[in-house]
């Protein structure tokens, strides 16, 4: 395959992507980065990269009760430094 029918096939995957809601659901386009790449980016433990994400959706997906959900990961996780139950 030529680098031009690759590049092209690449970019229209990219469009194809940019719109799909499965790749880039819209409660997280609306910021400059998306919550996944930024966990990904500064390899982050799971809880964290949980709470940024409900967090950054709040305003535009399930309000309250994406909030609840982050406090309930920050909870656990100050359950598990405590040496209490975590789950």
């Amino acid at each position: 395959m030529k680098y031009e029918d690759w590049k092209e096939r690449e970019d229209a995957q990219a469009i194809q992507d940019a719109h799909n809601p499965v790749v880039r659901p819209s409660h997280y386009t609306q910021y400059k980065i998306e919550p996944i790449t930024f966990i990904m980016e500064n390899d982050l433990p799971f809880w964290m990269g949980n709470v940024i994400k409900y967090v950054m959706r709040a305003g535009s997906k399930n309000g309250v009760e994406d909030l609840r959900k982050a406090a309930r990961y920050i909870e656990m996780e100050i359950n598990r430094l405590e040496g209490k139950e975590v789950l």
